[in-house]
Order: C-alpha cells, then sequence, then structure tokens
C-alpha cells in the first residue's frame, strides 16, 4: 500500500526537477524575483556535473596534472624522489572537493528560501508532481510552472553496453581504486579525451578510438590535429576513422577488433573498456505524457526560449540537447526563469557558448572554425600566435599549441577564436567577451596586455591577421 504524506499538498509558483547547474540556478533566480520554488532531487544536490562530472573530472585532471609536473622535475632545476600516482587517494580528493561543493549548492538554496525535496519526480498532471522515495509515493507537489532540469545519461552503442565491470562509463572510471594497466576509450569527444589523457599520465597504456576522421569533430581541424599529436607524444594510441568490433569481455580482460578504414584490422585487449560516445536526456520515468509535455530522439522538445509543448513547463539542459554543458544549462535556466517572471529574455546563441576540453594542453573555442565561417559563405582574415614564442609560456615550460582568430572581411568582427595549449581554459574567458561584443582585430591588437601572460597571445594572432589582412589587400589588382 502506498505511504502518502499526511500534510496538505503544497502549491508553488516554480517547482524544478533536478539540482545541477541549471536546476540550482533556475531555483535560486526564481526565489530571489519572489516566487516560492521547490526543488526536487533524486540524488546528491549539484547533480551529475558536480557529483560525477565536470567538479570530480577536473580535480583528478589536476592531480594528473601535477604528478606529471612532478616528472619533470629535472626540467624546472628540482631535485625530487621518483613516485607512483596513488589512484585511491586522488579520487578520494575529487570526492572531498564534490562533496564541498555539493554541500555549497545546499547552503545557498537553503539561504535563498528554496523548498528542497528528496525524490524522484514524476508527472501526473500537467501541474502535478509526485515524489517517489524507494519506488513508494511519498507525496504529491502542485506548482503553477514547472522547469524540468533532469540532466543526461552516457549514450551507449550496440554491443558496447557497459557493464559496471569492464565495460565502464565515466561515472566507473572516476572511481576505480587503482590504476590500470591499459585501457580502450571509445569517444573522441571532451569526455572521452580527458579521461584518455588523466590514464596515461597515471601509467595505463591508452588506446583512443573516434569513429570521426578527427578528435573533437565539431572543433577547428587545426586545433584538433594539434591535440591529436600532443596526445600521441603522451604516449597514447589515437586511432581517428575508426570502430571497434567483435567485443567481448574474458575474465579480467575486454578484447576487441580495431577496424579503420585502409588498414589491416588488429586485435586490442584491455583491462578495462571506457565507452564516451556522448550523452542521451533523461527523459523516461518523469511520466511526460500525463503532462503533455513531447520529446524526440532521447531529449524534451522546445522552443528557443526553453518552453515545451506544455506552454507552463520548461527544459534546460542536457535534457533539453544540444550543447551538453553546464555553463549552457545555467544560461538557460535564467532565460527559462525570466520568461516565466513575464520579463524580456532572448534566445540562447550557440555561437556564444565557449566549449572547453580540460586536458593537457587544454583546448578552448568559440564561434565559427574557419571552414564553418567559408562553408557559411564568409571571407575571413585569420591570425595565429604560437605559444612556442611566448615568454610566459617558455617561463611555464608549456610550448605546445597556438591560439587562432578568425574574422569576418566584410566588418572585421570576430566570427571565431580558437585555442590549444596550456591555459587554453582561462583564455576563452577574453575570446567569449570579444565575440559577444563583435569586436575586431583592430580593437584586439590595440588592447594592452600585460606581459609577461599568455593572454598576450591573443594580441599577437590578433595582430597577425591585421596582417594577413593587409597582404590580401596588397594583393589585389588596382
Amino acid at each position: 500500500m502506498q505511504q502518502l504524506s499526511q500534510e496538505p499538498d503544497p502549491a508553488f509558483d516554480l517547482a524544478v526537477i533536478g539540482s545541477g547547474p541549471g536546476g540550482y540556478e533556475a531555483a535560486l533566480r526564481a526565489a530571489k524575483a519572489g516566487m516560492k520554488v521547490c526543488l526536487i532531487e533524486k540524488g546528491a544536490l549539484g547533480g551529475v556535473c558536480i557529483n560525477w562530472g565536470c567538479i570530480p573530472t577536473k580535480a583528478l585532471l589536476r592531480s594528473a596534472e601535477v604528478f606529471d609536473l612532478v616528472k619533470k622535475a629535472d626540467y624546472f632545476g628540482l631535485k625530487v624522489q621518483p613516485g607512483t600516482i596513488d589512484l585511491a587517494e586522488s579520487v578520494k580528493r575529487s570526492r572531498n572537493v564534490a562533496l564541498k561543493m555539493s554541500k555549497g549548492v545546499a547552503f545557498m538554496l537553503r539561504r535563498a528560501g528554496v523548498d528542497v525535496r528528496q525524490g524522484e519526480a514524476v508527472f501526473s498532471s500537467p501541474h502535478d508532481l509526485d515524489i517517489f522515495r524507494d519506488g513508494v509515493r511519498v507525496e504529491r507537489v502542485t506548482a503553477s510552472h514547472i522547469i524540468i532540469a533532469s540532466g543526461g545519461h552516457a549514450r551507449t552503442l550496440p554491443g558496447l553496453e557497459p557493464d559496471g565491470n569492464r565495460i565502464i562509463t565515466s561515472r566507473e572510471a572516476l572511481a576505480l581504486k587503482s590504476v590500470p594497466t591499459s585501457m580502450i576509450v571509445v569517444g573522441g569527444g571532451a569526455i572521452g579525451v580527458e579521461m584518455a589523457w588523466f590514464y596515461a599520465m597515471a601509467g595505463t597504456a591508452v588506446t583512443l578510438v573516434e569513429m570521426m576522421p578527427r578528435l573533437l569533430p565539431f572543433e577547428d581541424e587545426e586545433i584538433a590535429e594539434v591535440l591529436k599529436r600532443s596526445l600521441q607524444k603522451a604516449g597514447i594510441t589515437v586511432a581517428t576513422g575508426a570502430k571497434l568490433e567483435q567485443v567481448a569481455v574474458a575474465g579480467d580482460r575486454v578484447n576487441a577488433l580495431l577496424v579503420a578504414e585502409g588498414t589491416d584490422s588488429r586485435a586490442l585487449s584491455a583491462d578495462y573498456l571506457l565507452v564516451a560516445v556522448g550523452v542521451s536526456g533523461n527523459c523516461s520515468g518523469l511520466g511526460l505524457e500525463h503532462a503533455g509535455v513531447e520529446s524526440s530522439r532521447g531529449f524534451i522538445v522546445t522552443d528557443s526560449l526553453c518552453r515545451t509543448s506544455a506552454g507552463h513547463i520548461f527544459a534546460i539542459g542536457d535534457v533539453r540537447g544540444g550543447m551538453l554543458l553546464a555553463h549552457k544549462a545555467s544560461a538557460e535556466a535564467a532565460i527559462a526563469v525570466q520568461t516565466i517572471a513575464g520579463a524580456p529574455s532572448r534566445p540562447l546563441d550557440d555561437s556564444m557558448i565557449p566549449r572547453c576540453v580540460y586536458a593537457e594542453p587544454s583546448v578552448a573555442s568559440i564561434g565559427l572554425s574557419e571552414k564553418q565561417a567559408e562553408d557559411g559563405g564568409c571571407t575571413v582574415h585569420v591570425g595565429r600566435s604560437m605559444f612556442a614564442s611566448s615568454g610566459k609560456a617558455n617561463a611555464y615550460g608549456n610550448l605546445e599549441g597556438l591560439v587562432k582568430l578568425v574574422f569576418s572581411a566584410a566588418d572585421g568582427r570576430l566570427l571565431g577564436a580558437h585555442v590549444v595549449g596550456h591555459g587554453a581554459v582561462e583564455l576563452i574567458g577574453e575570446l567569449t567577451l570579444a565575440r559577444h561584443l563583435a569586436v575586431t582585430a583592430d580593437i584586439l591588437a590595440d588592447t594592452i596586455h600585460a606581459h609577461p601572460t599568455l593572454s598576450e597571445t591573443i594580441k599577437e594572432a590578433a595582430e597577425n591577421a591585421l596582417h594577413d589582412k593587409a597582404s590580401t589587400l596588397a594583393k589585389k589588382p588596382l
């Protein structure tokens, strides 16, 4: 028999399903706007990002970065004893960082007066959400508006279904107790690259397999090629335009056949196979059919303001699809709450969203690649500046990579910015602002940058683009 709360059904202005970056941001913004807000979370506050994604991943990557620096101590004039990475302690540190951030979310929600309910939310009608704990319905929440921020889960491919033991996702990879001898990583996107680099730095023999012709298939080709060379230099075997066949677990090994066009297939065997081939939205189990909310291809269908087919219900973050990024979810939270409050809001422009990969060297970009701009009919001027010529990069001992800027030849505005190198993810902020303000190469070149800094490379790339522009004009017949 179902156990129901004896308290009367509460009524809220807004109920939010999920407490990830989009969910808790929406709840905080709505509470600040004077709404009575309920947030429903079935797991730890902060969602996958804080607990099993962005934050613990970056904590582990930092451990790998420090470990790699220690191995290069002689280069910096330091005499230290060679060591090994203690994966269990690194994982423990990452879990502590995640726990601290989760507690921070709980504190902010409590201070804002958001009513947090623990459990799994399921629509029973367009305005009613039943909350289940351990499969038992314990209460019902009624709200005038609802924001679905239920996040996503790792996508699988036929024949590569994770078993949580030898065929794993990034979630299991974040909690291994010891460094494996070998690992196959399927997927050359951000998650696959980051996990491949981390385990390679820890001492694992890593093979990275990507079905598309290059790593980071949606990024600038030149940047992706620099990253590939760097990963290979770090000891990672990179196979692009390739796939796995005949995958089978045999005892404590995973065996597979690597098949790539134009080359002979070869057998692979590893301790683990990590599947990182994308994310699908958490749509199932929400009872969307009871609310009149449509979904398609694993994601909830919305308009440009995050509104679903039910006008009072919104969807944000990974469950909405598009770029699967925490900061995109936060931006969508602002759009949804502003729309609910009746305030002016603008649709999200994907070309204004920065994208980052946190390996070493890191990759960061915004806007159009050179090819995307040209395919869109734009004539462009391209500026490049290599970190090898940067005084700060030389002082750091990180010489790989470059800044590549793509400007419109018609009006000079920045169309796209692409960085690969140490600190790239920290440099993208200036370039995101430049893209947002339609800054030109002249403005970036005229902006005084502190010396010595890595950011000087942005100024130098802009100057290089102006040189490219001048050279093009000089070649034109009078």
